[in-house]
């Protein structure tokens, strides 16, 4: 069975539990609206592309190539997915265009899912203390508000909150954060501006001992710095976070901006030459055409995406869910209501 099929299958069947029906139905609607640009662009593409062949040829992997490329699937990554249905189609002796479209999809699939670490979205919360989570990115990406959101997914889930405001040379960034806090009834931790990031983690550590606090989230610096006093600044406040939390930070996230399209990847690897990324989180996933990007990340990083933005609201910060992201990226449309 291709993965078309088993999309289709595993979206349109319906399980015993009707809450968790629902909340399946409704996180697959958000991936599906939210990745509505994309699709437009890459599935359709994919569609005109398959009707305008009889056969593939040489020409037809070209231009397949190219949608590739232009969906921001990455050069290397679109080239060796290229090569591999060269290959397939010559063996298995297939030259029809949708089934060779089928084949890119498996094939997207099987690339994300074995390339690097293993994929997995939920933070592993430490059992001896509170778990600390880094949240990096530069400015613009949306990281206080993806801070929020990440806040609010844990609270849902019964989990007590922390924010801190370790991004102490913006003013604006603690702000924001003091709003949020406000709004979601979460306790904050700010230090003076200007101030030492890595004492305001230090401030952080204490309070959520103190107050039985599950999760950290803690800001950081977003300015575009040079690479030595970025390396410096973080690898500070990580062994701040270390000497006072067992295993801290338990995760680091980086935030980037899907709409960036390869300027993200370059910001990505920027971040992970001084830091261990543990997880990468996209955000404006729904005002993007180039959903490509995902796939790019994982390959040039081997860092897994662990939630992407597909709006607004609170709720539509989704944890990834591979097949939900392809199903929205090629079949959302076509979805029963």
């Amino acid at each position: 069975m291709g993965l078309f099929s088993f999309l289709k299958n595993k979206f349109s069947k319906k399980g015993d539990a009707p809450e968790k029906e629902k909340k399946e139905e409704q996180s697959l609607e958000t991936y599906s609206k939210g990745l509505e640009k994309s699709r437009k662009n890459f599935a359709s593409r994919l569609d005109a592309l398959s009707k305008r062949y009889a056969k593939v040829n040489s020409d037809y992997f070209e231009e397949l190539e190219q949608v590739l490329i232009e969906s921001d699937v990455g050069v290397d990554l679109s080239l060796r997915l290229i090569e591999n249905l060269l290959d397939q189609s010559e063996k298995q002796k297939i030259s029809d265009p949708k089934a060779i479209n089928e084949m890119l999809v498996d094939n997207m699939f099987v690339d994300y899912a074995t390339r690097g670490e293993s994929v997995e979205n939920e933070i592993r919360f430490n059992e001896n203390g509170p778990t600390v989570l880094l949240v990096v990115g530069v400015n613009g990406v949306g990281k206080t508000t993806s801070i929020a959101k990440l806040a609010h997914h844990y609270q849902e889930k019964g989990k007590k909150v922390l924010l801190v405001a370790g991004d102490t040379f913006r003013a604006g960034a603690t702000t924001q954060l003091k709003i949020w806090a406000e709004r979601l009834n979460c306790p904050i931790v700010v230090g003076k501006e200007n101030g030492d990031p890595a004492s305001v983690a230090y401030d952080g550590c204490q309070y959520a001992k103190n107050n039985d606090i599950d999760l950290i989230i803690v800001d950081t610096a977003g300015r575009q710095q040079t690479k030595a006093n970025l390396m410096q600044e973080l690898a500070k406040i990580n062994r701040v976070l270390g000497r006072e939390i067992e295993g801290a930070p338990h995760d680091t996230f980086l935030i980037i901006d899907g709409t960036t399209g390869q300027n993200g990847v370059l910001q990505a690897k920027a971040f992970k030459e001084v830091t261990n990324l543990t997880g990468i989180v996209i955000t404006k996933m729904d005002g993007t055409s180039k959903g490509g990007i995902i796939l790019s990340i994982r390959d040039e990083l081997g860092v897994p995406v662990r939630f992407i933005g597909l709006g607004e609201r609170m709720e539509d910060l989704q944890e990834f869910d591979l097949d939900k992201y392809l199903y929205g990226l090629l079949l959302g449309e076509s979805r029963d209501d």
